[in-house]
């Protein structure tokens, strides 16, 4: 465990713990330092929402949880407990029967994430593999879930394939298989991108209602502050492969304390008050993960970095209880708070 750890340590052991992650990309043009230094968790029964701009790692740190990365990854530091175990350490065989039982995910294409050649009702059946019963019962369990996440008659429209199915209803059929298993974790990757605004809000409605019914964990990746917002307990916000505040969803969005946050939330346009052509942006690009340089990862495009930004890397400061932010500019605070 790294010195400057943020995440809120409490009695009770939290679902997922993640402690001082680092992740190398091997490429032909040297390594790519994707994840730096990560470090949150998943409480039970608790939603985690992660949020950055595209290529700030968000998805990259959710395959990693699942043992889903690419060939040429590489964890280089740190760990991921589940339920206590290190699954870094874990023989792969006792990973892999994880997967589907104990951990389940949520992907974000749902016409990718479904076998286009099989029914819904074999692949429904299939996720029950560590399930005890006969064919029939698990049938009637996949029924049930199609059922309770709004698939009109569902008896028969289980015989169906995926292409007999909008993209709506795909995406429901794809949090049924997830959360048929009943799992500790849910692992959510951009699940309502693909959607349009109206149905975005049904299938976040749904994944509220059946995460409180089922009591699992779930770790939602997604670029949508709004759907965060409502979904979630908790925030962490990546930019460039680490996280650089974290906190109460409260906390985060009414008391934004890192330079980052605040840009982004800016850049909500449920935020914008004022009818316009024109949408903010957070001037600049995220730099190069190649090589990766002492200092702020943020500071080139920063308004308020100065000469330390350049040679140190901020540590995690307390903001609130259990809100951090990694920025120079609140060591003063938190001299004056010791």
């Amino acid at each position: 465990m790294r010195r400057d750890d943020p995440t809120p340590h409490t009695s009770a052991r939290p679902v997922l713990e993640i402690r001082g992650l680092d992740l190398d990309f091997g490429t032909p043009r040297g390594r790519v330092h994707a994840l730096r230094n990560v470090s949150l968790n998943v409480a039970a029964a608790q939603v985690v929402g992660i949020v950055g701009e595209s290529g700030s790692g968000k998805s990259t740190l959710a395959y990693t949880v699942m043992g889903l990365h690419h060939e040429n990854a590489e964890v280089t530091a740190g760990n991921i407990l589940f339920e206590g175990q290190d699954l870094l350490n874990m023989p792969s065989q006792a990973r892999r029967r994880l997967l589907g039982d104990r951990m389940s995910m949520i992907f974000q294409d749902p016409m990718t994430a479904l076998n286009p050649v099989r029914t819904i009702e074999n692949q429904m059946i299939d996720i029950q593999h560590h399930k005890k019963g006969s064919r029939s019962e698990k049938r009637a369990r996949a029924v049930d879930m199609l059922h309770r996440v709004g698939i009109p008659d569902p008896q028969n429209r289980l015989s169906g394939y995926p292409h007999q199915f909008s993209g709506g209803m795909r995406q429901r059929i794809c949090i049924a298989m997830a959360l048929l298993v009943k799992p500790a974790l849910l692992i959510a990757d951009e699940p309502t991108t693909a959607l349009d605004a109206t149905l975005e809000v049904q299938i976040i409605h749904l994944l509220k209602d059946l995460q409180k019914e089922i009591g699992c964990s779930v770790l939602f990746v997604s670029h949508h502050l709004g759907a965060v917002a409502e979904l979630c307990d908790r925030v962490a916000v990546m930019y460039a492969g680490e996280v650089v505040e974290q906190g109460a969803v409260r906390d985060i969005f009414h008391n934004p304390r890192h330079p980052y946050t605040r840009a982004l939330l800016e850049c909500d346009p449920a935020r914008i008050r004022k009818r316009t052509r024109t949408l903010p942006t957070i001037p600049g690009e995220v730099p190069s993960l190649l090589a990766i340089k002492k200092g702020c990862i943020f500071r080139q495009r920063c308004l308020h970095a100065f000469s330390r930004c350049e040679q140190q890397i901020p540590v995690a400061y307390p903001v609130e209880r259990e809100h951090f932010a990694r920025c120079h500019l609140l060591e003063a605070e938190h001299v004056v708070s010791a």
